[in-house]
Formats: C-alpha cells, structure tokens, sequence
C-alpha cells in the first residue's frame, strides 16, 4: 500500500483547527465546520471501525472507517477510480477536446459569497456556449458530448472557480442519422466562443440580480446599489474573458485517464504537504504566471486552513455534469446511434460492480484482505468498533 505522507491535512486540522474555530467559527459557513470536523476525525475511532484477526497465524489488525467527505485528501481515491470505470462506457473512438472556461478576478469576492448561484452560472453559460456554438452551422452542425468538472481553486490555495470540460471532437447531426467530425486539430474558434461565454454569464448574472438573488454581505456591500452594480458589469464586459483550448488527445483510451486528474482532485492533496514548524504550514505548488515553475510557499497555520475552507462546496452540490448526448437523459440512446453510426455495437455494455476491495485489487494489485503479517492467511473481522460517541458495546465475531 501506499506511504503514509509525513504531513496530512488532518494534521493541521488538528493542531490549529480549535485555535481557527475559536477565533473564526462564528463567521464560518456550516459547511466548513462540516468539512473540518470530517477531515479531523477520518480514519479515527471516532467513527468506528473494526478489528481482523488472520485465520492462519491469529495476528490482529486494526481498521477505522473512513470519513467519505468529498473534501477529504484520504477519502477521493478509489471514489475516482470507481467513477472513471462507469464512464468508460461513454467512450467513442473519436478525438476528444480539453476546455477550460475561467471567470474573471474580480468576481471572485461576489463567487464567494454566492456560490451555488455563482457556480451553477458558469456552468449553465458555458455549457450552452459549447452547444450553441458547436449546433450552429457555420461552425459545426452537431449536437455534441462534453463533461464538465468544477475547480474553484489555484495552486496557491486562492480562489479561482473554473470548470474543464471534455469535449467530442464532433457529434450527432440534427436528424440523428450522421455523425459530423470536427476539423483534425481545431474544434471551435476559441474567441467567439469566449465572447459568447461572457455574454451569457452576464446576462443569467444580471437576472439574478434583479431577481434580488444574490447577497452583497461585508467588502461588497457597496455592490448591491443598482449604479455601483451597473459599474461593475460594465467592467465585466470590458474585459477579456478566458476559454483555454487544448490541442485534442491523441487517442479516445487517453481522455479519461486524462480526466482523472480532474474528477475528484480536492484544493491541496496530502503529497504537497511539507512540512509543520512554528505554527506555519510549507506546501509545495505550480507557478503558472512564471512559466509554470515548480515553487514552496509557506502560510501560517490559519491562513492555510482558511484558504483550504475556501474551497467547501455547498452541501449536495454537483460539481461533475454532464451535458448534449452525455446527459443522463439522453445519454443512453444517444451513444447507441454514434455506436452504430461508427460501426460499433448498438447496446452499451454493461460494467460489472466492484466492491471497494476489488477496486483495490484491480487498481494497485493489492489484496487487503491478505495477511500482512504471515503473507498467508486471510484477514476476517473479529470485532466490529462502534463509533466513539455511542455507548452499545461492540459486537464480538468469535
């Protein structure tokens, strides 16, 4: 198995998250108090757990469950693994595009402050700016299939909320009956569909404004007079707004594999983590404003773990989306029609579900429930560990 990292977020947590809670807990979101107590009790006999005693050599083991928050370093990986397995289905043998859709800076305060709304207009903007503009004739005729993945963050921890999509390089025509390919190495002029992007945004941006849906708490308080709000979208449409278009992938197999490192990333993993000393946390990151250099930066304990609370989604919320004929109501018949439109079978198959043990089997070659002890024997629960706030006394398996 893996190498425990040196440093988790869990124990940063758990060094500096009471003194964080005592000095900011009052202003906290409920969510981040969620996200903090999850983190700092993963894998702990506070959520109980169980013993395995080998039925070779009678050693025992010890297991704790896992916290299962999707903002946990600990908990994201084999939750990837089983994802990336379900959407290997959807995969046709056809070039597949990377786009990113960025918001500008200086609506990071007014995101912040409003992020299911502000979030679910980015999504809902730039997904129709890829449908629309890849429906219209002039440009690709089709009805195509992406999936999109929401990041709020930089390398630095700061605010920075954009969603990557994967694209088909291509897709149905209107009548269902062909499939249209994009040109070999160009999918959709990236400037059109920058400016579609932006007028969107600001349009479903301003609806929500005089729907009286959007809170200007604290620093932007001022934002919330109709003069000052009108000031501000004209700033907004002044500026340049970024859709970054990648060269496509090389193969259909290499897309998901891609995605992968996308899916179910968290603001920071545990492998970047430094060090702990007087009361500051080292982490390593990527400079992309310096040609992507690989530098340290260091934080004081709270302002790492504020920054790493930035990035607490609201509860429930979908930060992985399907659209066009990967959507989950279309998506069945429409991969059946491409499949047979590209001479492949005309039924999905179906893939077979794993437990987590399997999983694990299947991705690292590792058998859990083999003995690490004598290499022999296997591992069967002897006593199952109730949560450390019950009192029942725990169920024995002899």
């Amino acid at each position: 198995m893996n190498k425990r990292p040196l440093i988790e977020v869990q124990d940063i947590f758990n060094l500096y998250g009471d003194s964080y809670r005592h000095e900011f807990g009052s202003s906290m979101p409920r969510q981040q108090h969620r996200v903090m107590r999850a983190v700092e009790i993963c894998r702990t006999a506070e959520l109980g757990g169980h013993t395995e005693k080998c039925g070779s050599c009678g050693k025992l083991r010890t297991s704790y469950n896992s916290c299962r928050n999707r903002h946990c370093p600990k908990c994201q990986f084999l939750r990837k693994e089983k994802w990336l397995e379900e959407r290997n289905r959807d995969i046709l043998p056809i070039k597949y595009f990377h786009v990113v859709f960025t918001i500008p800076d200086i609506l990071n305060p007014l995101s912040l402050r409003n992020q299911k709304i502000l979030y679910n207009i980015l999504f809902r903007s730039s997904a129709e700016a890829l449908r629309e503009l890849a429906g219209d004739e002039k440009h690709l005729g089709a009805n195509i299939g992406f999936t999109g993945v929401l990041h709020t963050w930089g390398q630095n921890l700061m605010d920075h909320p954009h969603v990557h999509y994967i694209v088909t390089g291509g897709g149905l025509s209107g009548n269902g009956k062909k499939w249209i390919s994009s040109r070999k190495s160009f999918f959709l002029p990236v400037k059109v569909l920058s400016q579609l992007f932006r007028g969107k945004f600001l349009f479903y941006l301003r609806q929500s404004y005089l729907k009286d849906e959007i809170k200007f708490p604290g620093m932007i308080e001022d934002l919330h007079h109709p003069d000052a709000f009108t000031k501000f979208m004209s700033k907004l449409y002044r500026k340049e707004w970024v859709v970054y278009l990648k060269p496509p992938f090389k193969n259909a197999n290499s897309v998901f594999e891609y995605l992968s490192r996308y899916t179910h990333r968290i603001a920071i993993s545990n492998s970047r983590l430094i060090k702990i000393e007087n009361g500051n946390v080292l982490f390593k990151w990527r400079d992309y404003s310096d040609s992507g250099k690989n530098k340290e930066m260091q934080l004081h304990a709270h302002e790492f773990i504020r920054r790493f609370l930035l990035h607490a989604l609201p509860n429930k919320y979908v930060r992985i989306r399907h659209f066009g004929i990967f959507s989950n109501r279309f998506r069945k018949e429409s991969l059946e029609k491409a499949r047979l439109i590209l001479a492949l079978s005309t039924t999905m198959v179906d893939i077979p579900q794993h437990s987590w043990k399997q999983q694990l089997l299947k991705i690292t070659g590792i058998d859990i429930d083999l003995c690490p002890f004598c290499h022999i024997g296997k591992m069967e629960v002897f006593q199952v560990l109730i949560p450390a706030h019950c009192n029942s006394p725990p169920r024995v398996s002899l």
